[in-house]
């Protein structure tokens, strides 16, 4: 189904997601950055799986937590970071932090602090692209807790009634802010999905923790909103897991802390990818090694590299074609070396 590349690629996508809103958290912790930051940790596959079913010319509205929305929608982290800063160097010249970063290069049209902030804006661009004849579709990211506000239901009704292009993902991480999705009695309906059916729309509930589950729901999903086929909106419940607080220094008196993190580390998203392609043995130089040292690498560039001393890195086609001549050369076991 999918190339060695493109499951590196993904792979590499999530592992950034991760080791970005990491190095927030220990910044905004250290006191370096100002405001609320709220982490994706944990979400990783929901924001990956979507954004590998789009195009740059498609669109996508975003969440106060939409650090790993933006990265997967393609927007370069340097300038990311600079804006979590404040830095005029920041992808909004420093004038929207972390709840209100955005890319309008890539198609992400900006996170939200307000709480269903996003739903009317993606329907707009959706209706904007069909008038422009774009053939771009447009997509809402938004939680359990949102799923509630009438924001969501006068959006889910003109995208369906309008027959619209819009996609509308629900990442349902169990919890809003701080009152629980199943417990809180903030709804009659425990199942989201269901209130799709209300529009008219396809839906379907994944997994959010496997990649390959958000990559195939998503898939179904925009194949029909380019197609025009039925209203063209569709509905994605991701199940998923919020580890960390709400904002970087919740308390978390709502819930046993310890609980929630080792819930993650038993279906951490990174860790499922990681056996799936360990276990199906994927055409790719997928070694428990090769994984760490991935992993260990989201914090690197060749950026200062390239600046001060041309530095250009090798294509990896070249390195992997050059060492592999090496070891027939010496007589040396490729197959069992690789």
């Amino acid at each position: 189904m999918f190339t060695r590349e493109e499951l590196l690629k993904h792979y590499e996508t999530m592992v950034k997601i991760r080791k970005f809103d990491l190095e927030a958290k220990r910044a905004r912790e250290a006191g370096e950055i100002l405001g609320n930051v709220h982490v994706y940790v944990g979400e990783e596959a929901v924001a990956t799986g979507v954004c590998a079913c789009l195009e740059r010319k498609d669109y996508i509205e975003s969440t106060h937590r939409g650090h790993g929305h933006t990265i997967a929608k393609g927007a370069e982290l340097n300038p990311m970071m600079a804006e979590l800063y404040g830095k005029a160097t920041g992808s909004c010249k420093g004038k929207g932090g972390s709840q209100h970063i955005a890319d309008f290069s890539v198609g992400m049209l900006g996170a939200n602090g307000i709480v269903g902030g996003g739903f009317g804006l993606a329907v707009g661009a959706a209706l904007a692209a069909r008038y422009q004849k774009t053939g771009a579709i447009s997509v809402v990211f938004f939680g359990d807790g949102a799923s509630n506000r009438g924001t969501f239901h006068e959006a889910a009704n003109m995208a369906a009634a309008w027959h619209l292009p819009v996609i509308f993902v629900c990442e349902n991480n169990g919890i809003a802010c701080s009152t629980p999705h199943k417990t809180g009695g903030q709804q009659a309906v425990m199942d989201l999905s269901k209130r799709a059916l209300g529009y008219g729309m396809d839906s379907y509930v994944v997994n959010g923790n496997d990649f390959f589950e958000v990559y195939d729901g998503m898939q179904r999903l925009a194949k029909r909103a380019r197609n025009g086929e039925g209203n063209c909106c569709g509905f994605l419940e991701c199940q998923t897991h919020r580890p960390f607080g709400h904002i970087v220094g919740d308390g978390q008196r709502y819930r046993d802390p310890a609980l929630a993190k080792a819930r993650w580390e038993a279906d951490d998203c990174i860790k499922n990818f990681e056996r799936r392609c360990l276990k199906e043995k994927k055409p790719l130089f997928f070694t428990p090694y090769s994984i760490a040292v991935l992993g260990s690498n989201g914090r690197f560039t060749h950026d200062a590299a390239t600046e001060r001393f041309a530095y250009r890195p090798r294509p990896i086609e070249e390195t992997l074609r050059d060492m592999t001549a090496w070891l027939v050369s010496h007589k040396a076991n490729a197959g069992s070396a690789l």
